[in-house]
């Protein structure tokens, strides 16, 4: 079930509606009668966040995808590689840029 309160009512309420939002239940806060914002929990938040990034990057290898499969393209790898170019570039100096 969807609750819904206006921005005044959200302010007056925010702890409440925090509390209901841990629950599992669905907040969001309207702004003259039309939906503005939806509370979600900062772990969903950021699952979403990493999902749609991952969407991203495989949308840009798009056509390559035959060329690319198998590619690991999550965040984390990502992260892994930046990290171990730039300790490559601390020991030996080189920039693979």
């Amino acid at each position: 079930m969807t609750l819904h309160f206006n921005v005044g009512e959200a302010k007056a309420k925010l702890s409440q509606l925090i509390a209901a939002v841990r629950r599992g239940e669905d907040v969001v806060i309207d702004h003259d009668g039309k939906p503005q914002v939806r509370l979600v929990l900062v772990e969903e938040a950021g699952a979403a966040e990493r999902e749609r990034l991952i969407a991203k990057r495989r949308a840009f290898i798009g056509k390559y995808a035959k060329d690319f499969e198998g590619l690991d393209v999550t965040p984390e790898w990502i992260r892994e590689q930046r990290e171990y170019s730039e300790e490559r570039r601390k020991l030996y100096g080189d920039d693979l840029r």
